[in-house]
């Protein structure tokens, strides 16, 4: 059974009800939920109150590049760019899918592209990035962003993990690198190996330069520089949520290093600082810039104030003089020669372009049938993908999933949808996906159209989904689908048929991270066995607003 339903822009509704959508304000790229430059020449951490976990950034002259892990989502390893540190826009992705193929054409949570490394070196971007699962890669460039080249192989082994690499004064090239216990059965260790110089390979299995069970228990995530004579390895420890940035200096690559911690959470809020990038100012300026784990939210972005004393560094504010630095909330903007304007990564999309906004990635390898830009009609269609015969859930079976981070402790979210299925058992919608997750579906069942939540809590234990509530609507034409998400990452769902009177559809659900990312926020379109030809879902707008109080 089909029932077709007709494409309708409604844009006299949406003019004539600015409070609920304001399509000049929705447009731009600033961000409604969250911006970090206060416009007074201060700033508030996190810079970036977005999943980029595991940050490496890098200045070539008056630019700053930021990279960051991606896991299974693709396209993978974002490039973002700023001015002064603060003011961030993504500008794109060094990593077009994720090799093997055959295996990350399905969703590998927790898999993939773990933290990189990204680095200038004779008129090129380098980015060095590990799968645990398979080595340490390679991608070039000569433009940041894009196009960048196809991953090299530049050492293989189950479990290696977090390279970083160095151009000594004498031009011989070095990777660091640490271990995952989880693949290799060893970590806490970091490794130092040659590399030829064009740093495409390593020439022998390493060296090892720190051990740090005694002290620094999971250590990883080194971060390669040389100062004044110094090597240092900048490297975090302590795990995830609760750890300290740790330093270690030798004047021999090789080592002996000293091992000082010069970042830990102290008196303030912020758990877990660590793990980032030191970045120099043409004036001399040091800042670094490092993750805070807040569960749901991910692993957020905050930028450091960072001085050096007697060749260490102290980052942060060092109020008790002991060369270990607390995490500031507020603080003057890096001196730069000139304000920059205020920006943000984009986060709402009004698909009328001929490419989805670099906010967006799938769950998986992407196929070019599960969604196609109609820029003249000015709305993104998504087909409807089949599920596989052993279907689990989402969190295992849903590589055409579009998704995008959580960009604020609170938000809402708004989809335009005209809802087009041609079978029965074609399910499209709104989805905030994590460990477990949640969404409101529009399914075409034997007699009607229905609108669910439907629930699945511990999806990672391969749990099933559950139909919380559910009720029959015939839609006019367009159908409005609304999470709002208030702080602890509460999630709460409605619809509208008029863009005006929303109606909450379940209960409340608490979002939770997914594998080693934050939770995420998108679209999605399913059906139940296999025909030659797919129903759609016509997505005229996605907008990220202040959440309603």
């Amino acid at each position: 059974m089909s029932i077709p339903f007709a494409f309708s822009l409604l844009l006299s509704a949406a003019c004539n009800n600015k409070s609920s959508i304001d399509v000049a304000s929705s447009s731009g790229t600033l961000s409604r939920v969250w911006v970090a430059d206060n416009g007074d020449g201060t700033y508030k951490n996190p810079i970036l109150h977005a999943d980029y976990s595991d940050p490496d950034a890098i200045r070539v002259g008056d630019d700053f590049y930021m990279t960051a892990s991606s896991f299974t989502c693709v396209p993978g390893l974002p490039v973002l760019h700023s001015r002064d540190l603060v003011n961030w826009e993504i500008i794109g992705h060094a990593l077009k899918y994720q090799i093997p193929r055959t295996v990350f054409d399905k969703p590998q949570q927790g898999n993939g592209v773990w933290a990189p490394c990204i680095r200038y070196h004779q008129g090129e971007y380098y980015i060095y990035y590990p799968d645990p699962d398979h080595g340490i890669y390679l991608v070039k460039a000569k433009n940041p962003a894009g196009p960048w080249s196809d991953p090299v192989m530049v050492k293989s082994g189950k479990g290696l993990i977090d390279p970083s690499p160095l151009w000594d004064d004498d031009g011989d090239a070095y990777l660091v690198h640490a271990f995952a216990g989880s693949r290799a059965g060893i970590k806490s260790i970091l490794v130092v190996c040659r590399m030829n110089d064009k740093g495409t390979k390593v020439l022998d299995d390493g060296v090892l330069v720190f051990d740090g069970h005694e002290k620094h228990p999971t250590i990883e995530g080194p971060k390669f520089y040389k100062r004044n004579r110094y090597y240092y390895i900048f490297a975090p420890g302590g795990g995830v949520k609760y750890g300290w940035q740790v330093v270690l200096r030798s004047k021999h690559i090789y080592g002996p290093y000293e091992d000082r911690v010069v970042l830990a959470q102290g008196k303030s809020p912020v758990n877990g600082p660590h793990q980032g990038a030191w970045v120099e100012l043409k004036n001399g300026e040091s800042w670094f810039l490092h993750f805070q784990d807040i569960g749901p939210y991910g692993r957020v972005v905050h930028l450091q104030p960072m001085q050096w004393k007697d060749d260490w560094p102290v980052i942060g504010v060092d109020e008790v003089g002991d060369g270990t630095g607390e995490p500031v909330l507020l603080y003057k903007k890096p001196r730069i020669s000139r304000s920059w304007p205020v920006t943000t990564p984009r986060e709402s999309d009004e698909f009328s372009e001929a490419s989805l906004g670099l906010q967006w990635q799938w769950n998986a390898n992407p196929q070019p049938y599960w969604a196609v830009p109609f820029p003249e009609k000015g709305f993104l269609r998504l087909y409807s993908v089949p599920l596989p015969k052993t279907f689990r859930n989402f969190y295992f079976d849903l590589p055409n999933a579009l998704l995008q981070k959580f960009p604020a402790p609170a938000f809402t979210v708004t989809a335009s949808i005209a809802f087009n299925p041609r079978n029965e058992g074609e399910t499209g919608g709104l989805i905030v996906m994590g460990r477990d997750y949640a969404y409101l579906g529009i399914n075409m069942s034997a007699d009607s159209l229905r609108i669910n939540q439907t629930v699945c809590r511990n999806a990672d234990k391969e749990a099933a989904e559950t139909l919380i509530a559910e009720k029959c609507f015939v839609p006019d034409s367009t159908i409005y689908l609304r999470v709002s998400v208030r702080d602890s990452a509460v999630c709460e769902f409605s619809y509208s048929v008029d863009s005006i009177h929303f109606e909450v559809v379940g209960g409340p659900f608490r979002a939770r991270e997914g594998g080693w990312i934050g939770a995420k926020v998108g679209l999605f379109m399913v059906r139940e066995g296999k025909t030659n030809d797919a129903g759609c879902m016509d997505v005229d707008w996605f907008r990220i607003e202040r959440r309603d109080k």
